[in-house]
């Protein structure tokens, strides 16, 4: 028990990132398995005048496809600013938990939704969507409670990695789970391994990492190392809502974070019409170069945190703005570069995309660190926004194409999006180095004269 009570911090956050892969995978299943329902005949319609005989229930129009991927993002957007409420008031041990257990029924009943009615299959997916909130808010109350000051990025690469992960591995999954047990069962897997994992968080987790009987009292100083009495103080905070909304660095986070969701969500939602279409892919090879691009990143996550916390050759603030230019200010400037790109150098496209993927992913050093840095024990107020951020662009991105991509074979219609999203996020980089700093806000301190803390706890009474 010595060791895993002298490490039980990776513990935390390796059950953390399970269950935020699970709540993530469980509403990215439904992706994969349109291929697989559009051909389940088990039930039918005869409700498109177009049809000559009877099509699959679950064959379902594009135009009904994006209201099962906004009702998501709805649930989202209305359940981000509520679930960070419970998130202060109740702590994270349960809350979350509560939002896990939301994703696993919705999960377990969206084939019995779906072959109910489209409307509760939209409800099934909304309430998905309400879970998949609490996972921002989830990362920034981790990072809060149990992360050293020193490791700030490292466990924020590993838990922003959750996306990209979950990913890869449902579309594995799914593809296996689909062709040899059907569709419904990649649906009941997910959910079955979501209540495993939260089952798991609800008893590893704790808000306070100093009244935990597993946590020894070198790991405690760790945790605690130079952060604020208020910062350790987890009874009673009173959120400055006003004074975050207020703070031209939280603005400024804020931004980014929207200018890089933005790219992300365009990438994964348009990367394989842009291959097809425009870099004349087949549709196998597109798939295969997009797993790729998308996969070798991964690891860079967390690089690029070990990079940001360990390096002490620069400051705190040098780093932050090196790793947020890299992975908002550089992003901009190639994903423009990317629409001039003849077809004919098609394969340059795909180095470009993959080198776009791998900068993206060092977001966890710049604006995320900036965030937890300079908000301190309120982190977890502003990181849970920029999931909401990321529903709102679920809606501002598809609606910037459906605005401008008339033809989707048009490069130059594909190129006035590109750089339009590249100018954004040159201009949230630039902002940012003006504003973005190392620094804790003057809201985080009890009062003025507070000072930072190295070890405040009493052996004997660390292990009780």
């Amino acid at each position: 028990m010595s060791l895993l009570s002298n490490k039980y911090r990776v513990l935390v956050v390796f059950v953390g990132f399970l269950c935020l892969v699970s709540v993530c995978s469980n509403y990215v299943v439904m992706n994969f398995t349109f291929i697989c329902m559009k051909n389940d005949m088990s039930f039918t319609r005869n409700d498109r005048g177009n049809e000559t005989s009877p099509v699959s229930l679950f064959d379902y129009t594009p135009n009904e496809k994006k209201y099962i991927m906004w009702a998501v993002a709805a649930g989202t957007i209305i359940g981000t600013f509520p679930v960070n409420f419970v998130f202060v008031r109740f702590g994270g041990r349960w809350t979350f938990f509560s939002a896990g257990i939301i994703s696993v029924i919705a999960t377990t009943l969206i084939p019995m939704a779906a072959q109910t009615s489209f409307y509760a299959l939209l409800l099934a997916r909304f309430c998905q969507g309400i879970a998949f909130a609490a996972d921002f808010a989830a990362i920034g109350l981790l990072t809060v409670r149990w992360a050293p000051l020193s490791e700030t990025a490292i466990f924020l690469g590993a838990l922003t990695s959750f996306t990209n992960f979950s990913s890869v591995l449902t579309n594995a999954v799914s593809g296996a789970i689909c062709e040899g047990f059907g569709w419904r069962t990649a649906f009941y897997a997910h959910a079955v391994m979501g209540l495993v994992f939260f089952t798991l968080w609800a008893f590893v987790y704790t808000d306070n990492p100093q009244k935990s009987s597993r946590v020894s009292s070198v790991e405690l100083r760790k945790i605690q190392k130079n952060k604020s009495e208020q910062h350790l103080d987890t009874k009673n905070v009173a959120v400055p809502y006003k004074k975050l909304l207020t703070s031209p660095v939280v603005l400024c986070v804020w931004l980014n974070a929207f200018a890089e969701m933005s790219i992300i969500v365009f990438l994964h939602t348009y990367a394989p019409i842009f291959f097809n279409r425009i870099l004349k892919f087949s549709v196998a090879e597109t798939g295969f170069l997009l797993a790729l691009s998308v996969f070798f990143p991964l690891p860079l996550k967390l690089v690029g945190g070990i990079i940001s916390d360990k390096a002490k050759c620069f400051s705190e603030r040098s780093k932050m703005l090196f790793f947020n230019t890299v992975s908002v200010g550089l992003v901009g400037v190639l994903i423009a570069l990317l629409s001039f790109i003849p077809q004919s150098y098609h394969y340059v496209s795909v180095v470009l995309f993959s080198i776009i993927f791998s900068c993206l992913s060092l977001n966890c050093a710049g604006f995320y660190k900036c965030a937890t840095l300079h908000t301190r024990q309120f982190a977890h107020v502003v990181i849970s926004t920029i999931q909401w951020m990321k529903s709102v662009a679920l809606i501002t991105g598809p609606a910037l194409v459906a605005a401008i991509v008339k033809n989707e074979e048009s490069a130059v219609q594909w190129r006035i999006v590109l750089c339009i999203l590249g100018g954004v996020m040159i201009t949230a980089n630039t902002l940012a180095l003006c504003v973005f700093t190392d620094k804790p806000a003057e809201y985080t301190m009890a009062n003025a004269n507070e000072k930072s803390i190295k070890y405040e706890v009493k052996p004997e009474k660390e292990d009780a």
